[in-house]
């Protein structure tokens, strides 16, 4: 059956993929590769989980408690500073011993379990020496276990209260698939993070966590922007017969490139406190926060894209607005048949047809043909798929 095209209207397609992606022109199928998705998350959680049970988390003595010794490096190596810590009895085994820098020059960060105050004492007055600097220039801190408890339990509270107010929010506002969509997206952002720091070794301290904090917010705001367009697009995506599947592909390569532009702006200024704060000028606790940042960042933006909104499909896909409609393969469109909705807008769709459907081509991104350099018109796409209403007519004034 020859089916007849329409195509006035509509922009051009970009001739690379890059500009397809500045343009909005897209068609990344994003539901029909979210078992791929899924697993990449799972594995991640799996990594998580192995790598806390064999490693553990690198906690800061703020965490763990303990005392800590800030040693002007000079003549002193990390050796030496061991065999400070050995001759005055003190368990050198589990001792955390860095070489850091600051403003003031290198340093020896020296970090051992609490010690009794005339331990510390010596201590102190023995790295002085083997230093080669007056006492007062080795400062020394401590931290009891106890204090180390309690923050952690109020990071946990935090957490708790902030998940607990977001899905609150977004219940009410939206809906409660999406809500539990972004808090499992959220959880998700969570412990991959906190594996990443277990199995690269990177210390937790309490600017970890106010990093972790902020970019829950972060994450969240990714994840509401696409669950945004997604409200917008449900009714007219509903109406023309297309499955969940459709509503999430359709939603997600629409803002894309919002969601790239989001991440890329706002990694920028991490980078730079990464590298210049805390590799040129030195601050280690910008390095600890920039990390945190930038670690939130990377698993947000994933989990936005493409875990959140393939979740809420699936809550979607089971709702009574598109229970039936399929969520197999071949029940959603691809290719040039999505992308002509992603460009026209779902308010350019009447029907789509369970044949039209299962007839769309397999693949999620296919390339623009060659047009001996002319930019090529969107694919050709069934009469059914668009919608045209005409004009309403002018209201004629009646004349007194």
């Amino acid at each position: 059956m020859t089916v007849e095209t329409v195509t006035q209207g509509l922009r051009p397609v970009a001739s690379s993929r890059w500009r397809r992606l500045v343009m909005a022109q897209t068609a990344i199928d994003f539901w029909g590769r979210r078992r791929l998705w899924f697993g990449i998350s799972l594995l991640l959680l799996a990594v998580t989980a192995v790598s806390l049970g064999t490693r553990g988390l690198a906690l800061g003595i703020d965490f763990e408690g303990g005392v800590a010794w800030d040693v002007p490096a000079g003549d002193l190596s990390v050796d030496d500073a061991r065999a400070v810590l050995q001759e005055h009895g003190v368990d050198a085994t589990n001792a955390k011993i860095q070489e850091r820098s600051s403003d003031s020059g290198d340093l020896i960060k020296v970090q051992v379990e609490d010690q009794p105050e005339d331990v510390r004492v010596e201590v102190q007055e023995a790295f002085a020496e083997a230093a080669g600097v007056a006492p007062e220039e080795v400062s020394v801190a401590s931290v009891s276990a106890t204090w180390g408890e309690e923050i952690t339990r109020k990071a946990v509270i935090a957490l708790v209260v902030f998940l607990g107010l977001t899905a609150l929010y977004i219940s009410f506002r939206f809906e409660w698939r999406m809500s539990l969509a972004a808090v499992l997206a959220m959880l998700h952002d969570v412990v991959v993070s906190v594996g990443i720091y277990s199995v690269f070794g990177f210390e937790v301290t309490p600017a970890t966590v106010v990093a972790f904090l902020t970019v829950l917010g972060y994450s969240l705001y990714d994840s509401i922007v696409v669950f945004d367009r997604v409200r917008d697009n449900e009714r007219r995506v509903a109406a023309a017969g297309m499955s969940a599947g459709d509503l999430i592909n359709v939603s997600t390569n629409q803002v894309l490139l919002r969601s790239i532009n989001t991440t890329v702006s706002s990694a920028l200024p991490v980078l730079s406190l990464l590298f210049i704060g805390a590799g040129l000028f030195g601050q280690v606790t910008l390095r600890e926060f920039a990390i945190a940042l930038l670690v939130g960042m990377i698993t947000g933006a994933y989990s936005s894209v493409f875990l959140a909104s393939p979740l809420l499909g699936v809550l979607k896909a089971r709702s009574a607005t598109f229970q039936g409609r399929g969520t197999g393969r071949g029940d959603h469109l691809v290719g040039d048949d999505l992308r002509a909705v992603v460009v026209a807008g779902p308010g350019g769709v009447r029907s789509v047809s369970a044949r039209r459907r299962r007839g769309a081509a397999a693949t999620a991104e296919a390339p623009a043909t060659d047009t001996g350099g002319e930019a090529p018109a969107v694919a050709p796409v069934p009469v059914e798929l668009l919608l045209s209403h005409p004009p309403r007519p002018r209201k004629k004034k009646r004349r007194r």
